[in-house]
């Protein structure tokens, strides 16, 4: 199928790429250019423009009052939220009406799904490479915001699609690029979080899409197709078609003129032959792929367990962990142990309420109780205690015994456990209360 995209290649372009793009082995580039740097122009005004004027116009009272981090963070949140949606448009139309790509599924046709070329799959591999060199601009001068995770991405996901210009792989570009079926609802879950519609029923049901899609697209199509293309790229290897050096040096393959590479991008039938003449596999080519699809795997995988776990922290249980283990904000129970008061009779008639570990009080002369103070500690006054009769019983039934005199009690310095200051006591001699007053 021809290159649909309706700005043919300009010839000044073109002839200024060639000799890039031949040096590298990027032979199919100067045809798609043009497009790289239209779809590099189309996500940056999205970022700086689109985005902006959109947010303010529908989200004010939200976005004005982002600060300059989380406005570049939702920016880039609507950035991908359009790709996804036209890559993923794009991709899905080559995969089900490109009659020509059709073909090549044949298992016998696997020299056409490495080295083959089509005008339509060059344009969804331009729009992929144009938003993954902003995507890599972005990541590698705000890491203290996206983080080393998003640049390892950025860098395997350029270099593949940058690598697919030889061509190489072309049938597969759309196949990997459906990984994006799953980053609209991924957008989504990220604003419904910023509007405060945590917990929602638009983010439960948004949640379902994505996860479904996210470990059906990226996990399991991810992997199952991972292990078709590096089953064609082992082709060449058994077939004696490979080697550690290239066949010939860069730039000597294929000798087409800038006339030549513009009539190519307007005959369907020449396009299918036109970069086959050297069916020959680097093995450096696909073991780069194989490390940078390695990495795309692997960060999925922990990706999807990540955004699990944060999706189950928006819910109640039992299907979420709002309010549960770590995310719970209630504040830890102290683990100060406080012990009962003992009452005791003194032989003025009055009683005294000590607390071991805590405040100690002691009669005054006139009945009441007065406040003790222990290490800096002010205790507040304690209620008036009972009759003396009260007061006995309940020595007697909290000791398990007759009740005497009182014992001396004897303050230390004060124990530091859990950030409270608790007070040893310690028995000695007996004394009287006003010595134990004067102690």
């Amino acid at each position: 199928m021809l290159d649909p995209f309706p700005i043919p290649p300009p010839r000044f372009l073109v002839a200024a790429t060639q000799p890039f793009a031949n040096a590298l082995g990027l032979h199919s580039l100067p045809l798609h250019v043009h497009e790289v740097l239209f779809a590099v122009a189309l996500y940056t005004f999205t970022q700086t423009v689109l985005s902006p004027w959109l947010s303010n116009l529908l989200c004010p009272d939200t976005y004005s009052k982002l600060n300059r981090r989380n406005k570049l963070n939702w920016d880039v949140h609507v950035v991908s939220f359009v790709q996804s949606c036209l890559i993923n448009a794009l991709s899905l139309y080559i995969i089900l009406f490109d009659e020509e790509r059709k073909a090549w599924r044949a298992p016998e046709a696997w020299e056409q799904r490495i080295w083959g070329y089509l005008g339509v799959g060059g344009l969804a591999q331009s729009f992929a490479l144009g938003y993954f060199l902003w995507d890599l601009y972005i990541c590698s001068t705000h890491v203290d915001v996206f983080g080393w995770g998003m640049l390892a991405h950025a860098v395997s996901a350029t270099a593949v699609f940058a690598l697919g210009y030889r061509p190489f792989i072309y049938f597969y570009a759309p196949v990997f690029l459906l990984y994006e079926l799953s980053s609209p609802f991924l957008n989504v879950h990220w604003f419904c979080d910023k509007l405060n519609l945590t917990g929602s029923m638009l983010q439960a049901i948004n949640g379902v899409f994505l996860v479904v899609t996210f470990f059906c697209c990226r996990i399991v199509w991810g992997l199952w197709s991972s292990y078709w293309v590096f089953s064609d790229a082992f082709h060449p290897i058994t077939s004696g078609r490979a080697n550690f050096a290239a066949a010939v040096p860069f730039g000597k393959v294929y000798t087409h003129t800038t006339s030549e590479l513009l009539a190519l991008s307007k005959a369907p039938e020449a396009q299918l032959a036109a970069f086959n003449r050297e069916q020959y596999l680097p093995l450096w080519l696909p073991a780069l792929y194989l490390a940078s699809n390695f990495v795309l795997n692997s960060l999925n995988v922990f990706w999807f367990g990540k955004m699990i776990e944060t999706i189950r922290t928006r819910f109640d249980p039992p299907f979420g962990t709002k309010g549960v283990g770590a995310d719970s904000k209630a504040p830890a129970k102290s683990t100060h142990r406080r012990r009962e008061s003992v009452p005791q009779l003194t032989p003025e008639g009055g009683t005294v309420e000590e607390e071991v570990g805590g405040p100690k009080k002691s009669p005054s002369k006139n009945g009441k109780s007065s406040p003790v103070v222990v290490e800096g500690k002010h205790t507040p006054k304690a209620k008036k205690g009972g009759s003396v009769s009260a007061a006995r019983a309940k020595a007697e039934e909290a000791l398990n015994g007759p009740v005497g005199h009182v014992q001396d009690t004897k303050f230390e310095r004060p124990l530091v456990d859990d950030e409270v200051l608790d007070a040893e006591v310690t028995g000695s001699a007996p004394r009287t209360v006003r010595s134990r007053r004067k102690a």
